[in-house]
């Protein structure tokens, strides 16, 4: 690859961090690790946006928790097909978007590319009406999911423009936005105190008693939720902002060792903090109905009292119903708190959500525009859908939208999975590292 450079998209702006040197005989060093850290961080905001949250809180209500095994093991899938992604971007300096570009013709290359960007707006609705949602919690109503949209995209496009002043920046602004999502459920967790025998049992049985069609519709939304397509294309893309000699093996070597030991700690952080969100709703809100909810709302003096009618029907819960529930049963500083965590989620996963636009349509269209005329266009593909939903529907009728959208995912995960799989496994792309298996 003549310049190492080409290809980085968003990140063009910020210079390409050189890494410390390492002995020859060390097998690990803590100062290079935390020079590769960054990229797995930004990779694993998908694993926490609010689609994520969401499928977590309703697969706490609907199944309690049977289904966490499902979630471990979609995890454990996704931070290896991560590895995947971010090896292709290492070794050949490419992201995939760009190595589908070179290796297939044009048909299928459309083809792709129209099903990551129909993925994209996906997941984008869910990030932006996420953020719409926590907004208009904060702001007790007030602001209505039309404006928390218009919201969230003016404020994505400034702090997209945080790397300007340089990549470590914009990675600690990521990384500020994770702990607050640890924080503000972690409070949750604590304040509801589940069940760690059955927590624990859920974890490591893999099995559903007395599940149907309810819980496997939400076990395909957690798959659909974790393993994002578009987000194989991003990693592969963020591995690019380390400076590594390709023509040096061991160099190589390195960086995929690292990267990889990076991904495995992020991706930790992130399925503890979906576990807090699964377990809060698993433990409080499991087998209860509206009318349940709707006694203790009605005693609370909630004025989301009715959300919930006052029938026998099982309990359906989204972010915004899930904020009001935990009010109504924990207080008023539940519900912000709440309110918070989500906005965070729904900020970082909105920005790396553009990333991703970026990237793959530079690389499938292989376009070299402007900064703005780049991020103008990928926001603009994405958002209309978001903002004819936040002007034509109510805040409180989302339920169904995100269970579509995230079984959506799963039926587009072949159209990333294929290319990570063939690509990575042929010597012509890979050269040496290439996968036996």
């Amino acid at each position: 690859v003549p310049c190492v450079r080409r290809g980085l998209g968003p990140m063009a702006d910020a210079s390409i961090l050189s890494l410390p040197p390492l002995p020859q005989d060390s097998c690990f060093s803590f100062r290079k690790l935390w020079a590769f850290t960054g990229p797995g961080f930004l990779m694993s905001i998908a694993y926490l946006d609010p689609g994520n949250i969401e499928s977590d809180l309703q697969s706490g209500a609907v199944a309690g928790f049977k289904l966490l095994w499902v979630l471990m093991l979609a995890t454990i899938i996704g931070l290896l097909l991560q590895r995947l992604a971010a090896r292709l971007g290492v070794v050949t300096g490419l992201h995939l978007a760009e190595v589908c570009h070179r290796q297939y013709q044009k048909v299928p290359r459309i083809i792709l590319w129209l099903m990551v960007e129909l993925t994209i707006i996906g997941s984008d609705m869910q990030e932006v009406i996420g953020s719409a949602i926590a907004i208009n919690l904060l702001s007790m109503g007030k602001i209505p999911l039309w404006g928390g949209v218009l919201i969230t995209i003016a404020d994505t496009f400034v702090f997209l423009f945080l790397d300007k002043y340089g990549l470590r920046k914009l990675e600690a602004f990521f990384g500020f936005l994770i702990t607050i999502m640890a924080l503000t459920f972690g409070y949750e967790y604590i304040t509801v105190k589940p069940d760690q025998g059955k927590l624990l049992q859920g974890l490591f049985i893999p099995y559903c008693h007395n599940c149907g069609t309810p819980q496997l519709k939400q076990a395909v939304g957690i798959v659909g939720a974790v393993i994002m397509p578009h987000n194989m294309y991003l990693h592969s893309a963020l591995v690019k902002s380390r400076q590594v000699n390709r023509a040096n093996k061991r160099e190589v070597q390195e960086a995929n060792k690292y990267f990889f030991i990076e991904s495995c700690i992020a991706l930790f952080v992130s399925f503890i903090i979906n576990i807090f969100v699964v377990t809060v709703f698993a433990e409080a809100f499991f087998n209860k109905t509206n009318a349940d909810v709707n006694s203790v709302c009605v005693n609370a003096s909630s004025p989301h009292s009715s959300l919930f009618p006052n029938n026998n029907e099982t309990l359906e819960v989204d972010i915004y119903k899930g904020g009001a529930v935990l009010g109504c049963y924990f207080g008023p500083a539940a519900l912000y708190i709440w309110a918070i965590g989500i906005l965070a989620a729904g900020q970082s996963s909105t920005m790396t959500g553009t990333y991703s636009g970026q990237f793959v349509m530079e690389g499938f269209l292989n376009l070299r525009w402007s900064r703005f005329a780049r991020v103008l266009l990928t926001r603009s593909i994405a958002i209309t859908p978001t903002l004819l939903v936040a002007i034509f529907q109510d805040v409180e009728h989302l339920t169904g939208m995100n269970d579509f959208l995230n079984v959506l995912m799963s039926l587009q995960l072949p159209f990333a999975l294929i290319p990570v799989l063939t690509f990575t496994s042929l010597p012509s792309v890979m050269n040496d590292f290439a996968n036996g298996l």
